[in-house]
């Protein structure tokens, strides 16, 4: 039987020509065989999902909090669609007769909540831009959003006031009015009315309007509704202008696959709300959600306390990044490991026969009934106990840890591709296909993809394992970067999207993001490194948490620096009758050389050339972390960034290796 292959021809491959590489066939995916989801009657803009769900679902729990009783978090407390689109109403008049209407930049600040989704919603009303703020960018990059995007107007989670004010005076130059999500005190307002501004409690605000009502402006699906600004691993953030089609055509497409793997969305489904909304992966599946009368219950904002809202929301479906499905991964495995002898090979023996049943092509849910009863079903009642698809995004997910949870969360993982400048989900696995696993699936039924090669890195895209940098053509691209016409053109040529991602096709149609355009280097003998590539492969290395792999044109060998998994490196000192604590094992030569030991055996196993081999290890006990500004929010490493802190220890490695 041949295997399905879940993408269809469109295009035919074109050879190389005079200054542009050879590109291979375009491909969309096989649910849009006969063309893309047709546009929904009605729904032109941001504004039209809102409101057509307030029509379609006014009692049905839109938004939700836990409630704070006596320092206890209590039940979740819900406002309806209907309730949300009163106060959005509220906001919006408030905004207008503050004097601010199409066009004008609105600045969002805050972790998740209630207050964030009726500003944004208030912005897509009355056509205002909405520009998230983040943090994880740091105070200068939040007086660079302000002022690059010229936002005249904020709203701010109450505890976030003091981290705005840094801005000041800069800032102010834009900046006229700021409005709390909550209270403000006596002396942040004194601050901010010594520069000139007005700054309003949650409650005041929505007063400011209140007599007044504003017909609401016509907006066309070519109008911007957000500026999304990317922390990027150089340079200032740039500001992604998405328009209104981009996320409209995105939510068709979702619609189209969710139907076509039988994994349709309703108003009965229950979204955890805790990645962050300034980033268009959660943004998106927000709207997903608002456009089938759904509900989202808002996290409160602590990672420790993450899982205890889970289990009082119990969502239906769970996204995450990497980093948090590796925690509940470690978690899994630890509790497994220390537990007793017996309970230890009855998981064992139920996770193989189970996983051999999906290898067979049975669904999650028939592989092993029994076994999901009697092993699996404390590990869902972790998530609630209604988890159905757990959804991983904005960075990519270890094979080993997706396959795992596959098997034992007794629901859909599935891994999805994207970025900011094409809206977020291009490619997204599908549920019940062990295939896929270590890809992120075919595309999206509303893009077209398709490879180009890029000879200096050895990738052909018409090779028949064709391998090149993706490129995305479609309506859920970006509008450009916003004052910087010069970094357009440099992604968006002829209508294609080029990501800076290498990608290699499998045979079933789904995609395996391999390396990254940029990352690549000579060593002094004149050999070029796929560093990417190579973290990818010594990532594997069950005692590594994370590596950064380091080389230049005047070395002729490899360095890292490497993030150790401290159970795993902590066992085998255990083993090895060493007895110090992890930070000192970090220090000692043969922790250094069993790390070296490692990176080798995979390194052979993977046929990796005599240069690609790790000469050099220093071991850090501190993560990489955004707070040293080594990674994004989105944890891609930051690689200048990362020489600049580590070049001594660089240079050592460099000196002792000689």
């Amino acid at each position: 039987m041949a295997e399905k292959r879940y993408i269809v021809e469109v295009e035919k491959a074109e050879e190389a020509t005079e200054g542009r590489p050879s590109r291979g066939p375009v491909y969309r995916s096989l649910f849009a065989k006969d063309g893309f989801p047709a546009p929904v009657e009605g729904l032109e803009c941001c504004w039209d999902v809102f409101r057509m769900s307030v029509q379609k679902y006014p009692t049905s729990p839109m938004l939700g909090r836990r409630e704070i009783v006596d320092g206890k978090a209590g039940k979740y407390k819900w406002l309806t669609y209907k309730e949300v689109y009163d106060l959005v109403i509220k906001v919006g008049n408030s905004i207008r007769f503050c004097g601010y209407g199409e066009g004008v930049k609105c600045g969002i600040y805050g972790s998740n909540s209630a207050e964030w989704i009726m500003s944004m919603e208030a912005c897509n009303a009355h056509g205002l831009y909405c520009v998230p703020l983040y943090d994880t960018l740091g105070a200068g990059a939040i007086e660079f959003i302000i002022c690059h995007a010229e936002v005249s107007i904020a709203f701010v989670e109450e505890k976030k006031i003091p981290e705005l004010l840094k801005t000041f005076p800069n800032a102010t130059k834009h900046l006229k009015t700021i409005v709390s999500f909550g209270k403000v005190t006596p002396e942040q307002k004194q601050e901010v009315e010594k520069f000139g501004l007005a700054i309003y409690s949650w409650d005041e605000f929505l007063q400011v309007g209140q007599n007044q009502n504003y017909d609401l402006p016509i907006k066309k699906r070519s109008d911007i509704c957000t500026i999304m600004y990317t922390s990027g691993t150089t340079g200032d953030p740039k500001g992604v202008l998405i328009s209104n089609e981009s996320i409209i055509t995105l939510l068709a497409g979702v619609k189209r696959l969710l139907e076509s793997v039988n994994e349709q969305l309703s108003e009965k489904d229950v979204y955890i709300s805790y990645l962050p909304l300034a980033h268009i992966f959660d943004r998106v599946i927000e709207e997903t959600f608002i456009w089938h009368g759904a509900s989202i219950g808002f996290w409160r904002g602590d990672v420790k306390l993450l899982i205890e809202d889970i289990g009082e929301l119990k969502p239906t479906i769970f996204c995450a990044v990497p980093r948090v499905l590796d925690r509940v991964y470690s978690g899994l495995t630890q509790k497994i490991s220390s537990g007793g002898f017996l309970k230890k090979t009855l998981f064992n023996c139920a996770y193989s026969y189970k996983l051999n049943n999906m290898k067979k092509g049975f669904t999650h849910g028939e592989a092993s009934p029994i076994c999901d009863k009697i092993v699996f079903e404390k590990v869902k009642q972790g998530l609630g106990g209604r988890v159905r698809l757990i959804l991983s995004g904005a960075a990519p997910l270890s094979a080993h840890v997706e396959g795992y949870l596959r098997v034992v969360a007794c629901c859909h993982v599935l891994q999805g591709y994207g970025l900011t400048e094409t809206c977020a989900g291009t490619f997204v696995s599908l549920p019940n296909e062990m295939e896929m696993l270590g890809t992120v699936g075919p595309p999206v039924p509303n893009v077209d993809v398709c490879l180009e090669s890029v000879p200096e890195m050895g990738y052909d895209a018409l090779a028949s394992t064709p391998r090149g940098e993706i490129c995305v053509k479609g309506k859920t691209l970006f509008s450009g970067y916003y004052k910087r016409e010069d970094l357009t053109k440099e992604v968006l040529i002829d209508e294609w999207f080029h990501t800076g991602d290498i990608g290699e096709w499998q045979p079933n149609g789904s995609m395996k993001i391999i390396d990254r355009k940029k990352n690549i280097f000579k060593l002094s003998q004149g050999e070029y490194v796929a560093v990417e590539n190579l973290e990818n492969i010594y990532g594997q290395v069950s005692s590594i948490e994370s590596i950064w792999v380091y080389g230049n044109s005047f070395e002729a060998f490899l360095v890292a620096v490497i993030n150790p998994r401290k159970e795993a490196l902590e066992q085998w000192a255990q083993e090895n009758g060493i007895s110090m604590d992890f930070n000192s094992l970090c220090e000692d030569a043969r922790a250094k050389s069993y790390i070296l030991e490692e990176l080798s055996k995979i390194g052979k196993a993977k046929k990796l050339k005599g240069f690609e081999f790790i000469k050099g290890v220093h071991l850090d006990p501190i993560p990489f972390d955004m707070e040293r500004d080594l990674i994004t929010p989105t944890y891609k490493k930051k690689r200048p960034q990362l020489l600049k802190f580590y070049q001594n220890v660089i240079d050592n490695m460099y000196k002792s290796g000689k």
